[in-house]
């Protein structure tokens, strides 16, 4: 029983040779240019009694579309018991093939992965939270140490980056802030005269902006803006010096990842962070004066005597407090993220991602729990 098919280019003839035994033969031009058949017409050829396949190749080329060929029909032999004899084929054909089956395929979930219920996710989010919160403990740890060393004068710090970073936290920053915070000072005149309006006291539109600019949204807008510009920066740059594996260099050469990387941007946005602050409350302030004189009639210079008179010096100081501890909470955490970061460009992505959520919570805790803190202190 033979099946023939011709072609110019080439030709694919099978011979029995015994009850058990079959002989395929391959001649002509295997590639891709060639409108080749397929495996699957062979198998009506491989009966069930078929136990050994044989090969007899007269080539004059062969590509990737003959390794495919073969690749299919040796899988359809497997899958029905017969036993496949590559010596009639390319010593290069068997070779390749070799090195095909030594690989074993890769099974790529993909991102779907089917959908699991509520109680899986919570179980999957405790034991993740389980294993990463030592992780972040032992990482704060390393930089309080790394502060120490900075103190007794141990650390290995260059300056020059440091002074960098100040740059690049602080004045560049300066124009996303600038906007931002006008915005917010504008939308709490508008707020606040809406509610004053109904008691005629439209003059303390200025105690509401300067305290609220100054003491709590001031400082939390600059938080949150420097977590989506810096925090996502510091873990995009430590990742992907994490994936060329130049981290791995510093600690080969005995150099402290965290006192060469990590305290230099930790320093930077604790010293910008509360200044970007003050300057924050300054231009919202200025927001509420332009709405209140233009708008609600309120003279420039009762504005200005309300603002200094609801103004004092505690409000500042909570300011710059929160704003310092906002600056080590975004540092913390695009640092923490940016050394935790996988090895590939996906990793990269996730981590900046991850830096951003993490700084968010963080900010939002550490407002909780100081505003507490400020309250029962009286400040």
């Amino acid at each position: 029983m033979a099946s023939d098919r011709d072609t110019r280019q080439w030709r694919l003839a099978t011979h029995p040779l015994e009850t058990s035994n079959l002989e395929i033969t391959f001649s002509g031009r295997w590639c891709l240019d060639q409108r080749l058949p397929s495996p699957d017409d062979l198998a009506p050829v491989l009966k069930t009694g078929t136990s050994r396949l044989t090969f007899k190749t007269d080539l004059s080329s062969w590509d990737s579309a003959f390794l495919a060929y073969l690749s299919v029909l040796l899988k359809l032999c497997a899958a029905k018991g017969i036993e496949a004899d590559r010596d009639g084929l390319p010593e290069g054909v068997r070779h390749l093939l070799a090195m095909a089956a030594a690989v074993p395929e890769q099974k790529i979930t993909g991102r779907g992965g089917g959908r699991h219920n509520f109680l899986h996710r919570i179980g999957v989010a405790a034991v993740e939270f389980s294993h990463g919160a030592p992780a972040m403990l032992r990482f704060l740890g390393e930089i309080v140490f790394s502060f120490g060393r900075l103190l007794s004068g141990r650390v290995r710090l260059r300056w020059h980056d440091l002074w960098w970073e100040v740059e690049e936290v602080g004045p560049r920053a300066l124009l996303i802030v600038s906007v931002i915070s006008f915005l917010v000072g504008l939308i709490l005149a508008y707020l606040g005269a809406d509610q004053l309006r109904m008691v005629g006291a439209q003059i303390f539109i200025a105690d509401l902006v300067a305290i609220g600019m100054v003491r709590e949204i001031g400082a939390l807008m600059t938080g949150i803006i420097i977590a989506g510009r810096t925090g996502s920066a510091f873990a995009a740059k430590l990742g992907t010096m994490q994936v060329n594996e130049e981290i791995d260099a510093f600690r080969t050469l005995g150099i402290s990842p965290i006192d060469f990387l990590v305290l230099p941007r930790t320093i930077a946005l604790m010293l910008m962070v509360p200044l970007l602050t003050l300057y924050s409350g300054f231009v919202g302030m200025l927001a509420g004066l332009l709405i209140s004189t233009t708008i609600f009639d309120i003279g420039l210079f009762e504005y200005y005597n309300e603002t200094i008179s609801a103004l004092e010096l505690k409000h500042f100081a909570v300011g710059l407090v929160k704003g310092s501890v906002y600056g080590a909470m975004v540092a913390y955490s695009g640092c923490l993220r940016g050394m935790q970061c996988g090895r590939s460009a996906e990793a990269v992505g996730e981590a900046a991602t991850s830096a951003v959520v993490t700084s968010i919570l963080l900010i939002t805790i550490s407002a909780s729990i100081l505003t507490i803190i400020f309250y029962q202190l009286g400040i």
